[in-house]
């Protein structure tokens, strides 16, 4: 399957999946009334609209709660579909054999595992329960998009940050390259604002965005 293809099998198997961040989900429906003042809300009932996104109750969406580690990377793994279904194991693997804080029974574990093994690299001693920062949630979505979109390395000209010097130099090409893909945007400053605690609403608009890019690729009929 070429590149087009398979970002457009992502986007059409993506579509059915729910983006549970850990919450109560109710059924989808409507538009979100909390959100009206909200930067992408037009993208965040779109989403919900698809399936993708519910919150904590059918007109609720809490915007501007945080985001946590384990919800952030069940979200990627889950959304982008990453499995173990193509990799073969002579035993099964543990999360807690890679991760040192990740419980072999935690909701969360066959997120880790999945993305782990589908190159995400999350750190080995990350603590699943601590808000996620923007630097790192981009890092992990990026690469959970470029393995399941299965894209091609680029060559870039780096966009100019403001703040370039709060950013994680291990992250630092990620964000180079969600800003090429539009996942990102730089903030009226100019700036990334790296260790921002990542919110509902801004991984709503993230996935979106990282989607929006991924349908794009498939604009050859009938490739």
């Amino acid at each position: 399957m070429n590149m087009k293809k398979r970002a457009f099998a992502l986007i059409t198997t993506v579509s059915i999946l729910t983006f549970s961040l850990g919450t109560s989900m109710f059924a989808a429906g409507g538009t979100f009334k909390d959100i009206d003042n909200v930067t992408g809300k037009d993208k965040i009932n779109a989403l919900k609209a698809q399936g993708l996104i519910k919150g904590i109750s059918d007109t609720q969406f809490l915007p501007g709660s945080t985001v946590t580690t384990a919800q952030g990377v069940q979200f990627i793994s889950g959304g982008l579909q990453l499995s173990l279904a193509a990799i073969s194991f002579n035993k099964a693997p543990v999360a807690s054999g890679i991760f040192s804080k990740v419980k072999d029974t935690a909701w969360y574990a066959e997120a880790f595992i999945n993305a782990h093994f589908n190159g995400v690299e999350i750190p080995a001693d990350i603590d699943p329960s601590k808000p996620i920062t923007k630097e790192l949630f981009t890092s992990l979505l990026v690469q959970g998009v470029e393995k399941a979109g299965n894209l091609p390395l680029i060559n870039l000209v780096p966009a100019d940050i403001a703040d370039e010097a709060s950013l994680n130099p291990s992250y630092q090409g990620s964000i180079q390259r969600s800003l090429k893909y539009k996942i990102n945007t730089l903030d009226a400053n100019g700036k990334f604002n790296p260790k921002s605690e990542i919110t509902r609403a801004e991984a709503a608009v993230m996935l979106y965005n990282a989607l929006e890019y991924l349908k794009s690729l498939d604009t050859t009929p009938g490739s």
